[in-house]
Order: structure tokens, then sequence, then C-alpha cells
């Protein structure tokens, strides 16, 4: 038995079957892992949720922003759907309601003990170490479950506040947790989120050079509680493949939606497989 974790798919279901065929993934004995943004914009959205519904507990989807937003558009927020979005197939399936409920109690965060390695989205802030990211990841997690789910599907999306507090309370709390685990990619040397920088890091040496000044990835901030761990991630298309096996960072979002491949890592001996998506999906910048 392999476990795999996958860089974001986005809907690109074709270019998903062929990176399970290199690997030789095997259904009944493999667990796969995925960063999230399995949906939008791709082509085949409803084929990859269902694929990934279909297996069970034989894999470990955690919430991305895509999933977020299609959640938005279903429940809370019709009028957000945009033209780049590849949703509709979903909401007018006649299996909507399962998906959709499947989708609202994936986890934010996963970590194995066993394995050693930790999943998220997006990102950690640099004040939280396993136990506040697990304990954050849980308090979402309840909202998006509960009855009134639909108060948060209206109330999670923000750039504020910018930094972590035990104190923050109510909405403003939710907040801030759900744009570190799912849009997180810059924050200050202060430890303060920076959400509007989306673009390319210069990693090429130590320390890195930042395009802009006092803004680094997230997990180069120094000291950051979460250094102990191996982290496992997405939704940085712009970073694209990123190991660092010395700092426990495994960024596995290759762009796939944008022409540039999907990516797997092989948890137990960090194999990388890698298989190249010719056909640029989403029209933008990533």
């Amino acid at each position: 038995m392999s476990t795999y974790a996958i860089g974001d798919i986005q809907g690109c279901y074709d270019d998903l079957r062929r990176l399970l065929d290199t690997i030789n993934y095997d259904p009944a004995e493999d667990i796969l892992w995925s960063v999230g943004d399995i949906v939008n914009r791709g082509p085949q959205s409803l084929e990859v949720l269902r694929f990934f519904y279909d297996l069970g507990d034989r894999a470990i989807v955690v919430l991305g922003n895509h999933e977020l937003h299609l959640l938005n558009v279903a429940y809370a927020r019709p009028d957000c759907m945009r033209p780049s979005d590849t949703l509709t197939d979903i909401l007018e399936a006649p299996d909507r309601e399962e998906l959709l409920t499947w989708v609202r109690h994936r986890p934010f965060l996963h970590h194995d003990r066993h394995l050693g390695f930790t999943l998220v989205h997006a990102g950690f802030p640099p004040q939280w170490d396993l136990r506040q990211a697990c304990s954050c990841a849980e308090e979402v997690e309840d909202l998006l479950r509960n009855r009134d789910y639909v108060d948060f599907l209206q109330e999670m999306y923000g750039d504020m506040p910018t930094r972590w507090s035990r104190n923050i309370q109510g909405w403003a709390r939710a907040r801030f947790i759900t744009s570190c685990f799912t849009r997180l990619r810059y924050c200050t040397a202060e430890g303060d989120l920076a959400m509007k920088n989306k673009s390319k890091p210069q990693l090429s040496s130590q320390p890195y050079h930042y395009l802009i000044d006092d803004e680094r990835p997230w997990f180069s901030v120094a000291q950051r509680a979460s250094q102990p761990l191996n982290i496992v991630f997405g939704h940085w298309a712009t970073l694209g493949f990123h190991m660092d096996e010395r700092n426990g960072i495994y960024a596995l979002d290759s762009g796939c939606l944008w022409g540039g491949a999907l990516t797997a890592m092989r948890l137990e001996d960090r194999q990388i497989y890698q298989i190249d998506c010719q056909t640029k999906r989403a029209v933008g910048s990533c």
C-alpha cells in the first residue's frame, strides 16, 4: 500500500487519470491525498468530484478556496458565479446534494502522525504550531458542518484581520482561519498576512529574495511555529512544484490548469511523479 499526495487538479480529470496510470495507482490498496481545489475552471469538475467521493475513506481531500467557492455559489451567493467557473455540471447534477454535503464535511487540515505529514490547501500563519492549527481547523469545520453553515459561507470572505491573536472572536476569527487554510501565500516579516500578493517568489538562493519588500512566502518567515512539520500544500501555481525537505515544505501545485504539470508525491519515500498537461484550460493569470 502506498499513499500519494496530489496537487491542484481543478477539474482536469483526464490528466488525473493519466497521472494515476503513471504511478500504477491501485484503488483497492493505495490512499490518495488531495491538497484541495479538485474542482473549477477545468472541463470535468463533476467527474473529479465524483471520483474522490466514490473513493470513500481511501481518499483524504482538504478544502481549497474553489471548494468553498462552489459551496458559496450553491447555497449563499449564486450571483458570485464567475464567467471562468465550470461548476454548472455539479450544480445541476442529480446527485448534487449528496456531493455538496460531502464537500461540506471535508477537513481544512489533515495530520498523519505515522507518516509524519500534514496536509492543507494553502498554509499556516507563522504563529501556529500543529496544536493551534488543528484547533483552528476544528472551529471552522464545525461552522461549515452545522445547520447554520450558510451564515459561515456569507461571512467567510475578507482580508481582515491580518494578524493572529487568540483574542479574535466571532466571524473575524473564522475569516482569518479560513484565509490561512485556503488563500495564504505571503506574510510580512512581522507575521501579518499579505493577501494581495500572488506573485512568484524568487527561491534560487538563501536567504530568499522577495519580489515585494517585507513580504515573503509564509513558509520562510523566520521562526515560524510550524517549522518542525512536514507540510504538503497546493494553491500557488506561480510558485510551482517546490520541495524543501530541510524545512519540511512540499508545494505540489504545478499549474496543471495552466498547461503546466500535475504532480504526485508518494509519502512513504517522497518519490515525485509528474505528467505534463499540455493544454492550457484557463484564461488570465494563475
